[in-house]
């Protein structure tokens, strides 16, 4: 019988990998690799089938919240000064940019909506967080965002493949259940 490093001890030394990607250097989210890490195992697991739905729907997501950033950066005020006048462009730009991304989900390519909600939300608090290689700026939040929600995916491939990889032939993989 073969040494099987259990998934639980891998994908924790994967994790604890983490505090060397971003640190204090580049201020990067790595928190964003665990919501792709997630999103892979919640989409179906770690294959080229979810790799090929994921990854396109979190980028996507992560693109129309850059978007939505830009026009409030851009055309916020249009409406006057007030907090009132800002909160109703950015409510107008939400409306029409999260319809936009809905209806985007009706494509193959983009199909996994959840997905795109991940990326959405991720790069919303990495902007807003004041992550990414310049804090505040809406381009390295968006570059910062894609780079770690891509790596989460990665590490789940490399966890199943390290951990799989070890058990013996004809054998069941241990999944808990409940």
């Amino acid at each position: 019988m073969r040494f099987r490093i259990p998934n639980e001890i891998f994908s924790s030394i994967l994790a604890a990998t983490t505090a060397f990607i971003g640190g204090n250097l580049l201020n990067l989210p790595v928190w964003a690799i665990f919501i792709g890490w997630a999103g892979t195992f919640l989409a179906g697991g770690p294959n080229r089938a979810t790799l090929k739905k994921l990854l396109p729907a979190m980028a996507a997501g992560s693109t129309f919240a850059l978007a939505i950033v830009l026009l409030e950066q851009t055309f916020g005020a249009a409406l006057g000064e007030s907090q009132t006048a800002k909160n109703a462009m950015l409510a107008l730009f939400i409306l029409v940019l999260n319809t936009a991304l809905m209806y985007a989900g009706r494509t193959r390519v983009l199909a996994l909506i959840p997905g795109m909600f991940l990326g959405f939300a991720s790069y919303f608090a990495t902007m807003f967080g004041g992550f990414g290689f310049s804090a505040h700026n809406a381009f390295a939040a968006w570059v910062s965002v894609l780079a770690m929600n891509a790596l989460g995916p990665v590490f789940a491939v490399v966890a199943h493949a390290v951990t799989a990889r070890a058990e013996s032939p004809g054998t069941e993989p241990v999944v808990a259940l409940d």
